[in-house]
């Protein structure tokens, strides 16, 4: 069973890690080519291609500058410890033991604009490069093109039964569904609200990471075992789910 995951905008690189095995990410070469791109953009060239602000530019700018390829804890950090956004904030790893962390390893994956995949224990520099961005590079007009036979590939080799989908559509977008060898199930959260059942993004992102913590720490292998998630009341709606799609209801 493999897991995808989308990564966050917002970066931790304060706190102590719970963990400190390491490993590296796989496509570094393709990451330097999007970098060598992004060197070469001033300030006010990433606030428009990336649509934020000056500061927000200005801090990117600089990590792009200092990005090299040579990884060490010195200057990276595992990115399962470093991703900081609603989905990261479900994985309780104040519970997690030894073979709780090797599982992790093993099954989830991050879906990621500058590095392709990242296992959660890869090393990581900081970055923002949203899937989404419109980056021409030698493959394409933006990371789409540039990603999606490599990170297609790469998940045909690791996932050979159920790829579970905790992805945004940004993010699995990226993976061409049709190529791959395994079942895919999509994962999701609505809230009844305004008289209909919806997706609350901030609510969806935040069940999301439940949802990841929640396969990792009872081992589940079983597809069947996932619809017994209740975490923030969400509970597996059998009238509206499919065989591809698990949908949880809160009211």
């Amino acid at each position: 069973m493999i897991i995808t995951l989308s990564p966050a905008k917002t970066l931790n690189y304060q706190t102590k890690v719970p963990f400190d095995n390491f490993s590296i990410p796989e496509f570094l070469k393709d990451s330097k080519e999007l970098i060598d791109i992004l060197k070469k953009k001033n300030e006010k060239d990433i606030s428009n291609l990336m649509n934020v602000s000056s500061s927000i530019a200005k801090l990117n700018y600089e990590r792009y500058q200092k990005w090299q390829i040579h990884f060490t804890k010195n200057n990276a950090r595992q990115a399962i410890f470093t991703f900081n956004g609603a989905v990261y904030k479900g994985l309780n790893f104040s519970e997690y033991n030894k073979q709780d962390f090797e599982r992790m390893q093993k099954n989830i994956r991050i879906l990621s604009g500058l590095y392709g995949i990242l296992k959660p224990l890869d090393l990581m520099q900081p970055y923002r490069l949203e899937m989404g961005t419109k980056l021409e590079n030698k493959k394409g007009k933006n990371l789409y093109e540039f990603w999606k036979e490599t990170i297609t590939k790469k998940i045909n080799e690791e996932c050979d039964d159920i790829l579970i989908n905790l992805a945004s559509k940004e993010y699995s977008d990226t993976i061409d569904t049709k190529k791959l060898k395994c079942e895919v199930i999509d994962i999701v959260f609505k809230d009844y609200k305004n008289g209909k059942y919806r997706i609350i993004g901030v609510n969806a992102k935040r069940a999301r990471g439940l949802f990841a913590n929640f396969i990792i720490k009872n081992n589940i292998k079983d597809v069947k075992d996932l619809t017994k998630f209740k975490e923030m009341n969400y509970k597996y709606d059998k009238n509206s789910s499919t065989n591809s799609e698990l949908i949880f209801l809160r009211t």
